[in-house]
């Protein structure tokens, strides 16, 4: 498993990290452009025209190439704003809630301790979700099935607007191809922040090759 995304997915594009040098699955890592003005741009939708220079999804690394790293895989001297971490956090955050109100509308996710229990009993779940700000309490009497995947770095009001509401603590997505976009972009972002859940079978990423 990398830092980002399911490293076990097969036939997964690869790409190299201009920091650390190792090839891995893109799913793990983030794209970054030159714009016209030589700034350092994320292109967190992996859209924006040209040569993408790519970075495992992860504080650390990142903050070694703002060092310095960008220049050297352009080959020029570039310009790396002050807040460039801040801006992949906030780019990913609003692309996981996005893509979970997207589920959400499919009728591919629930919310509430009570609907979230239930699908966990009946339903095959692939992401179990929980506000990172939540009560460690009410987390731990929920489980992750084997072979899901846990998050706890979105806030409550993060999950409140992916739901519709004002705030959330507990979410669940469904199997299908938008909560395995979740997964990736949420693994993403859980490599930015330093809060994914605590402790327990509630924070356990139970996910199997």
């Amino acid at each position: 498993m990398t830092r980002g995304g399911n490293k076990n997915r097969p036939d997964a594009p690869e790409r190299r990290c201009i920091v650390t040098g190792e090839v891995q699955p893109k799913a793990g890592l983030i794209r970054f452009v030159i714009g016209p003005d030589g700034e350092v741009v994320p292109d967190i939708l992996e859209k924006l025209p040209g040569r993408g220079m790519w970075v495992t999804a992860d504080r650390a690394i990142l903050d070694k190439a703002k060092a310095g790293q960008f220049s050297r895989s352009a080959k020029e001297r570039v310009k790396v704003p002050d807040d460039l971490i801040e801006q992949v956090e906030r780019q990913l955050a609003s692309r996981v809630v996005n893509l979970i109100s997207l589920a959400r509308k499919a009728g591919l996710a629930v919310c509430g301790f009570e609907k979230v229990k239930a699908w966990l009993s009946t339903e095959p779940v692939r992401v179990l979700l929980q506000a990172a700000d939540g009560s460690e309490r009410g987390k731990s009497k929920l489980w992750t099935p084997t072979g899901a995947r846990y998050f706890g770095c979105l806030t409550s009001q993060e999950l409140g607007l992916a739901f519709g509401r004002q705030s959330v603590i507990h979410g669940a997505l469904a199997s299908g191809g938008l909560s395995n976009r979740v997964v990736d972009e949420a693994a993403k972002l859980r490599g930015l922040r330093d809060f994914d859940g605590g402790d327990g079978s509630s924070g356990k990423d139970t996910e199997v090759s």
